[in-house]
């Protein structure tokens, strides 16, 4: 048996099926390699003795139909887990332990996977680096200067560097795409309203989904075919007929029609991304697609849209946190209102209050027509966008990051550059599609670059099959030496 932590998440599950491994051999790989790993800092909370208690019950009575039997996993510390530790990389949140479970994560649990303990992240998921996290940066298994990306930079550093088979994470902006790009992962942020909200602790209301992070498209398909469920208590949940998208994946894409927005070639884009489109086309051809020039006009305003939209949102959803009920509460204070402020001024890192700040400036009396409104008016224009486009073409193809893995550090004080990071992503959360990172290729110093695939409402199918087939072609290796272990 080759070694366990190096093996997909459906080699584990078809192996914990013909009885070749234990949950409890499988669990155990999976707690050594991560306690060997403490200096990518992925980990907020683990909870690997409760996870082996677990393994050893599920051995004795296996549930072999479920379709993540015994499987361990840890998940982004931004989903509630029941009676463990919920921070969403937060002093406010440092002691928060939830009553209750996220309805994705429960999902998880049905099917048989095991928590193994939660994932670091941005602080409140806002961050494109996992740097503005209260309990430190994580570092990128490909290169310890190199940061995971954000906000899910944890959830990805776990999967590429082994230290969980498979992972959840949540996409605001990007946040499931871009740190997938920068570890060399799958990635897939679903249509909005597909997976469930409920026990996600919130940033952007209107924006945010949860989504499945991987080693391989398959994972990714499993995945999403377990948390993708309709919710009565997520109002904006959609009762949709779901596919079952592992077992209907396919790498046959012939005729498919995929559309090249011109848009998204900008000023300043390095020559590498622009070669890994090109060869991402050629791929495309290669499985039989056909490849159509398009045009997404309302593109260049998506960023700023977006750096409206999320604030205003955000300062309304942390409204909540003001050290009355739970959470942290700041000591001193003459009166309620002294006691709000030092708690939410300790409590909130700087980018936290940046974007409530801009949010709430946004929101208030005599600038809500001039930004909000007309920010929502110009998301209506890009969803408008897509629409036309997906009229013409089945799926688009663009690269998902503008550059490869920055340093540590590299982008901290310039808010602004950290932001850029998005502005192939965004457009996506605006209008509310599909949208899926696979790893493509390597920059000239080895580091992993990926390509987006985005789709039409509802049909991850059809980008989960064409990342498929295009995979399989691109026969991508992470270039990952395991550095970081003693």
């Amino acid at each position: 048996m080759s070694d366990i932590t190096k093996q997909s998440l459906s080699e584990l599950v078809k192996n914990i099926k013909d009885k070749k491994l234990s949950s409890e051999e499988v669990t155990k790989a999976f707690i050594n390699r991560s306690e060997k790993s403490k200096e990518l800092n992925a980990y907020i909370t683990e909870d690997y003795s409760s996870a082996l208690e677990k393994a050893k019950k599920f051995d004795q009575k296996p549930n072999l139909q479920l379709k993540l039997p015994g499987i361990p996993m840890a998940v982004k510390d931004l989903f509630c887990t029941d009676s463990i530790r919920t921070t969403a990389g937060s002093k406010i949140l440092n002691n928060f332990v939830p009553t209750y479970e996220s309805t994705v994560t429960q999902n998880i649990w049905n099917e048989g996977a095991i928590l193994l303990g939660k994932l670091n992240c941005d602080e409140f998921a806002m961050g494109s680096s996992n740097e503005t996290s209260f309990f430190g940066n994580v570092q990128n298994p490909i290169d310890k200067n190199l940061v995971p990306g954000g906000s899910s930079g944890g959830s990805a550093s776990a999967v590429a560097g082994q230290l969980t088979p498979i992972t959840i994470g949540t996409d605001t902006g990007g946040s499931i795409r871009q740190p997938a790009s920068f570890t060399g992962t799958v990635g897939l942020k679903p249509t909005y309203g597909s997976c469930s909200r409920y026990g996600i602790v919130a940033f952007a209301s209107s924006l945010d989904q949860a989504g499945p992070m991987a080693q391989n498209v398959k994972d990714c398909a499993l995945l999403q075919e377990v948390i993708s469920t309709y919710d009565p208590k997520d109002s904006t949940s959609i009762d949709f007929k779901r596919n079952e998208y592992s077992k209907e994946l396919s790498k046959n894409i012939k005729g498919k029609k995929i559309g090249i927005p011109k848009e998204y070639r900008v000023d300043g884009m390095p020559k590498e991304i622009e070669e890994l489109w090109q060869k991402g086309i050629q791929y495309a051809k290669d499985c039989g697609a056909e490849i159509l020039d398009i045009s997404l006009p309302h593109t260049s305003y998506a960023l700023p849209t977006y750096y409206i939209v999320a604030p205003a949102e955000a300062s309304s959803n942390l409204a909540r946190y003001d050290g009355v009920k739970y959470g942290f509460r700041a000591k001193g204070g003459e009166n309620l209102t002294e006691m709000y402020e030092k708690t939410r001024s300790e409590g909130f890192g700087a980018e936290v209050q940046r974007r409530i700040m801009i949010g709430t400036y946004v929101l208030s009396s005599g600038y809500y027509d001039a930004y909000y409104l007309k920010a929502q008016k110009v998301r209506k224009l890009i969803k408008n966008d897509f629409d036309e486009a997906y009229k013409k073409v089945d799926a688009i193809l663009t690269p998902s990051t503008p550059s490869s893995a920055f340093k540590i550090g590299e982008k901290k004080d310039d808010p602004v550059s950290m932001y850029l990071n998005d502005i192939f992503t965004v457009p996506v959360n605006l209008a509310g599609l599909p949208g899926i990172s696979i790893p493509a290729g390597h920059d000239a110093k080895g580091y992993p670059l990926g390509l987006q695939i985005i789709g039409k409402a509802f049909d991850e199918q059809n980008i989960l099959n064409i990342a498929y087939a295009m995979e399989e072609k691109i026969n991508f290796k992470n270039k990952i030496t395991d550095w970081w272990i003693k």
